[in-house]
Order: C-alpha cells, then structure tokens, then sequence
C-alpha cells in the first residue's frame, strides 16, 4: 500500500509548539507515513525557537516575514508560496492548525488544489468575529474548509456540531500543546538568563504576565500595567517577571507603566522550553494569550485571562480560569484577591485541567491511519473528566 504523505503546515510559534510534537508523532509511522514539514515563517525568529527545540528541519521554508507586515502580506505571499509547495509535493493530505493567517491559507491553499484537510485544535469559538482578531474568523473559515476536524474537548465538538459539521469528521482528541508540555517541563531546569535568576531567587511569590493581543494595545495595556503596579505596592511579598513582546506598541506601553517599578522583572520574550518551565515556577499568570490558558492550569496555575471573551471556556468552567478583561480594578481586585485568600488560590489551582493528558498527537495519527485504511483499530476519543 502506498505511503500516506502528509503535509503540516504552520508558520508561528504558538503553532508550532503544537504541530512538532505531531510531526514527531507521524514519524513513528514511516512503514504508512511520509511526513513533510511546510512553515511560512509568519514569525521567524519565535518559529526558529521550537524547530530547534524539537530538532524539526522544515522540508519548505516561505520565510514570508518582513518588518512592520500587516495581514495583506502574510495572506498573499503565503498563499502564492504554499501554491508551489503543494505542487512540487503533492501530499495526500494536509494539516493545520489552530487559528492564525498561516492555517487560513494554509487550508484554503489545500482547498484549491482539492487535498483533504485536517484541522488541528478545531472548534474553538467565542462567537465574536473581531474578538480575537483576526484569530476568529480564521478558525471558522478554517472549519468550513477542512475535512477532519480533530477538537481538542467536547465543547469545541459541540460547537462544531452547531455549525452543522457532519459528526462521523469530528474527533475529540486533546489539546496537542499538553503533550509538548509534559515532554519540555523539567524538575531541575536551569535558566540563564540573569533577570529570570534574580527573580526566582527573590523569594517573592511570582505572577508571570504576557501581553500581546491587538485589542489590548495602548490603553487597556496601560491599565493593566497600573494595576499591576498598584498589586505590588499592596503586596511587597509578591514580585512580577514579564517577559515582553518584541511589538513596538507593546514595548512603548511597558517602558512608560513598568520600567522604574520596583519589584518587576522586564526580560525578552524567551524561548518556548525556559518559558513553559518559568510557568512551572510562577505562583499566579496574567495573560492575554490563548495557548498559556491551556498551559498554565497543567501546572497548577491559576490564570487571569485580560480579555473579555475566551475561545477556551472549558478552564473558565473547570475553575482554573478567571475572565478579567483589560480594566483596572478587575485585574487588580482579582490577582489581590489570589495573593490573600488562600482557599479561592487552591480553588484555581487544584481545579482539574480540561484539555489534555498528553496523548493528542497519538490520537490524531491514529485517526488519519483509520481513515486512510491502514489500520481497522480507531482510538478512543479524549474525555476531559478521566
């Protein structure tokens, strides 16, 4: 029987992290599977990060990102580029990720040369289409494209279900980023990196905070940067380490809220594998970011997401997740309130972690051997309560 080849396509490092515990997963296989690797390098620098980590060389390298690019670009050149790629490699059957411009065109490149598609991370919804933004719309156009739809808990089935996707396509299989995580967590990790020692040595009880988000440049980033500030002048056993984005506008908005405030440790955006262990370190995380809503409550962090709505409420629902938006008072009043009340920190962080025990990418190629006929044995779906 002929090899299946199958292409993954991602081009950022939050994609990444969940697609090379995949590619590494499909390599198992090489008597059915022939994998090739395609990035966009939608981020460069962030995407070189994990593909070293993982010890993952792309078989196709857009390399697309130029400075200050806007959507525009990121969606025509990796389109025309994916088009040649898909050409020269005629793979079996491609697959994307989550939610980013890269897995929009990888899937519609996919579409128009009439290959079948699996989406990675499928059914994820807020129901808002500008929040987030882009991230959104580009999870559902992906959706409507794709012909396997491996959801990562029951909700995102559900929520494909809504939308009419046909049942026997959808398969609910963990989140990808729990296995990357339990393979990249290490008890005697050590970091070089000297503002992170400091502040591990401190003795202070640590909040790690990201921001990011398009909607949450310039004033309510501010808001949350005075509130933090406003937390460590209450609180002087508490410390924060806020590894910054390398975005101008974030950049800015940092350096004016939170440069000369004692007790906060600025420090470049870090690799994945320090990162995930910096989290293990933390007592409490702020963030904007998707993936570290998946992450952190794994580690036994509980998290306080600055956005209004999240794609993710299965930890919103588990207790391991707070919704505070950008405001002032709510980020204030809720990181006090977890440095004070011992019993409402516990309640967060021993709530049990919905999205995953580790065996994602197993299930995912489990399925796509299913389907393809190379095996009559289709593995049990994840269920976030065992």
């Amino acid at each position: 029987m002929k090899k299946l080849r199958v292409m993954t396509v991602f081009g950022t490092r939050p994609e990444a992290i969940k697609m090379c515990p995949l590619v590494l997963e499909l390599r198992k296989h090489p008597d059915c599977i022939e994998p090739v690797v395609a990035v966009t390098a939608q981020h460069r620098e962030m995407l070189d990060q994990v593909l070293r980590l993982f010890a993952i060389e792309p078989d196709y390298d857009l390399n697309i990102m130029t400075s200050n690019q806007t959507l525009y670009d990121i969606t025509v050149k990796a389109l025309l580029g994916l088009k040649e790629v898909i050409a020269n490699a005629q793979p079996d059957l491609v697959l994307v990720h989550g939610d980013t411009t890269t897995t929009f065109v990888g899937s519609l490149a996919a579409y128009y040369a009439q290959i079948k598609l699996g989406h990675v991370e499928a059914g994820l919804r807020t129901g808002n289409k500008f929040s987030p933004y882009p991230e959104e719309m580009n999870r559902k156009l992906t959706g409507s494209l794709a012909d396997f739809h491996f959801a990562p808990t029951a909700v995102s089935r559900e929520n494909l279900l809504k939308e009419n996707v046909p049942e026997d396509s959808i398969f609910v299989t963990g989140n990808t980023v729990i296995d990357a995580l339990n393979t990249t967590v290490q008890k005697d990790f050590v970091f070089t990196d000297p503002v992170i020692t400091k502040a591990l040595n401190s003795g202070k009880r640590l909040i790690l905070m990201t921001t990011h988000r398009r909607e949450n440049l310039g004033e309510p980033m501010r808001q949350v940067y005075r509130a933090l500030k406003t937390v460590l002048e209450r609180h002087p056993e508490a410390a924060a380490i806020f590894p910054v984005h390398k975005n101008p506008k974030v950049r800015e908005v940092v350096q004016a809220e939170l440069a000369a405030t004692d007790r906060v440790y600025l420090t470049e955006p870090m690799d994945y594998e320090p990162f995930a262990n910096l989290m293990n370190h933390a007592d409490i995380v702020l963030t904007d970011s998707g993936g570290i809503q998946e992450e952190a409550p794994a580690l036994g962090k509980p998290v306080l997401v600055l956005r209004n709505t999240t794609e993710r409420p299965e930890a919103v629902t588990a207790g391991t997740v707070r919704l505070t938006g950008a405001g002032y008072d709510a980020v204030k009043e809720e990181t006090c309130r977890l440095l004070e009340d011992a019993a409402y920190y516990r309640s967060m962080a021993e709530a049990v972690n919905p999205y995953g025990d580790g065996h994602a990418c197993e299930r995912i190629v489990g399925f796509i051997l299913n389907r393809f006929g190379f095996t009559d044995e289709m593995p049990k779906p994840f269920c976030g309560t065992d």
